[in-house]
This record gives structure tokens, sequence and C-alpha cells, in this order.
């Protein structure tokens, strides 16, 4: 091989992507941009409409700057509540879904039949969000915190059980099989072998559902399913945007500050 030839060859490198990805990739893209085009028509909604509507975000703030956050004292209990409820939900569901999970892995559950059930109602209850739950339970059980947790508890049960299944399927199944070979019963074998493994993840997904349920909590309120929600629900319908506002950074505030405790306790555990 001459010197020119080398020369040739050293400048032309080989694509990194293949010519079948890039086509693969450029008419991915192309009914992506297809779908979205045609969801805008049909909606009726575009970027130069959301463009127009920034001009009005100067008079909005106006009524709602300065923030009154003098009545933290007032809207303490509400808080208060807040915190509780998702206290409540979270531990009630940490607790639901131990069985549920362990029914859902297919490497502890060998009858496939209960599996595969377990495994439908885990979906069906991922499935219903939790703020059409909580219209439910409001018009079932009334205004007030009980129908907010009953709804926090399904929501949280179904994501919690679906975690934590997950978990224990990509679990080290040698201890296990010891334990089994070596006479122990299905809750000797779930404690020693399947519990240390899980016992970690199972703590950082409760404190990450936890985080979730806070959030989750002041939303529900504006349905009537109690919390701070509620009373920021209020204080916009009558036009208080300085009350609501003052609420607003106050609950942004207390989840900043709960995620960051929840981050640290997850952190140490993992």
């Amino acid at each position: 091989m001459t010197e020119k030839e080398i020369k040739k060859t050293s400048t032309q490198s080989p694509s990194v992507i293949p010519l079948k990805a890039k086509f693969r990739v450029t008419a991915i893209f192309f009914i992506v941009l297809v779908f979205y085009l045609f969801s805008s028509f049909k909606t009726e909604s575009s970027i130069t409409e959301f463009i127009d509507g920034i001009g009005n975000m100067g008079e909005l703030f106006q009524k709602f700057f300065p923030p009154n956050l003098s009545l933290f004292q007032a809207i303490w209990p509400a808080l208060a509540e807040t915190i509780q409820m998702a206290i409540i939900a979270t531990t009630a569901a940490g607790i639901l879904c131990i069985p549920l999970s362990l029914l859902a892995a297919n490497n502890v559950t060998t009858n496939k039949i209960l599996y595969n059930i377990v495994r439908f109602l885990l979906n069906i209850l991922r499935t219903i969000p939790d703020l059409v739950l909580a219209v439910i339970f409001v018009a079932l059980f009334g205004i007030g915190a009980l129908p907010g947790i009953i709804a926090l508890v399904i929501f949280s049960l179904g994501l919690l059980a679906k975690l934590i299944s997950e978990t224990i399927e990509a679990i080290d199944m040698n201890p296990l099989e010891a334990m089994q070979a070596s006479g122990a019963n299905t809750i000797q074998t779930i404690y020693y072998s399947v519990v240390p493994q899980v016992l970690p993840q199972f703590t950082s997904f409760v404190l990450y559902v936890f985080e979730i349920n806070i959030r989750a909590s002041v939303v529900l309120g504006l349905v009537g399913a109690g919390g701070i929600g509620q009373i920021l629900d209020q204080q916009i319908k009558f036009y208080e945007y300085p009350n609501a506002m003052g609420i607003i950074i106050i609950i942004f505030a207390l989840v900043v500050v709960i995620e960051y405790i929840s981050t640290k306790v997850r952190e140490a555990i993992v």
C-alpha cells in the first residue's frame, strides 16, 4: 500500500452510526413530528398561542405579589393535616404492599394463576389516577381527610407493590435455594433470604412514595379531600391571590425540606 493510499484510508473513518440506524431514527422523528402537528391541529393549540399567553403573566404576577406569608400560623393545622395524611397513607401502603409484592414476584410465587391475578390487580390500582380516586371517595364519605387518605393508600399501594416486586425478582436466588434445601418453611425462607436483600430498597421506595404523597395530598385538597389544598382552593376562588401565593410558597418550602431529609436518609440506607 502506497503512502497516498494510507493517508486516504486514515482520513476515511467509518461512520459511528450505521446507515440503517440513521434511516430508522429519521423515520421515527418524522412520525413523531406528524403526530405532534396532527395533535396540535385537532386540539387547536400551538406554540404561538403559548407565546401570546406569556404577555398575561405580568398582570398575573401583579395579582399574586407580594405574597402574604403572615398566615403561616393560620394555615398550620391544615398543613399538619397534609403531612399526617401522607404519613398514614404511606405507612398503610407500606404494610399492605409486603404480601402483594411477594405474590407478584415470579421467583417467589410458584402458583402462576395467583401470580397473574395479583399482577392484574396491581395494574388496575396503578391505572386509576389518585385525583379520580379522591373524587370518588369524597362522593362516598364527604369532604375531609379520610377520602384523601384512602385515595393515597390505593395509589401508593399500586406503586410500591410494583417497585418492590420487581426488586424481589432481581435478588440472588442462591440464599433462597439454600434455605429451602435445609428444610426451612416459606416464612423462614422469606425472612432470612429475601428480606435482607430487599430491605434497603424497600426503605428507599417507601421514603420516595412519602415524598410523592406530600405533593399529591396538596392536589387532592382541591377536590375537597382535606389538607392544605382545600384552603388554597378557597383562597383562589375568593380572589385572595396574595394569600394563595403565600400558601404556595410555604408548601414549596415544606416539600423541599422533606425531600432533602428523605434524600439524606435514603443515601445513608442505600
